[in-house]
């Protein structure tokens, strides 16, 4: 009874941190400068604002008794697109990064080294 309603509190409060990290993801996206630092807040708003929630609502799942035991189908399906959408998403901000890089687009400040206009140009050397 006391560890279920422990996992109930821990889960939302996990869905709660979700809540944080989507206004701050929104007030980013908002907020930045260019596409790259955009980028970034909607990763993190991805991750954190939608994995951490998975978790807590695994967790709020597992601690509900009235659930029966579709409670663990619920759990094993927010853990599973959890772990989905913590693999995917950076990926496709990296994809997204490069595309945007090989086309041009370059941020307002200028950056201090670039990794890959290092590689092309030692690619035209040799």
């Amino acid at each position: 009874m006391i560890l279920n309603a422990l996992l109930i509190y821990i889960g939302e409060a996990l869905v709660a941190v979700g809540v944080f990290c989507d206004l701050a993801a929104s007030i980013g996206m908002i907020r930045f400068p260019n596409f790259y630092t955009r980028l970034h807040a909607a990763t993190v708003g991805t991750i954190g604002g939608a994995v951490v929630p998975l978790v807590g609502v695994a967790l709020m799942a597992l601690g509900a008794d009235w659930l029966g035991n579709y409670r663990f189908f619920l759990a094993g399906a927010s853990i599973v697109a959890g772990i989905l959408i913590l693999l995917l998403a950076p990926v496709g901000s990296h994809v997204l990064a490069q595309a945007a890089h090989k086309a041009g687009l370059a941020p307002r400040e200028p950056i201090a080294f670039d990794h890959l206009e290092e590689d092309r140009r030692r690619g035209e050397e040799k």
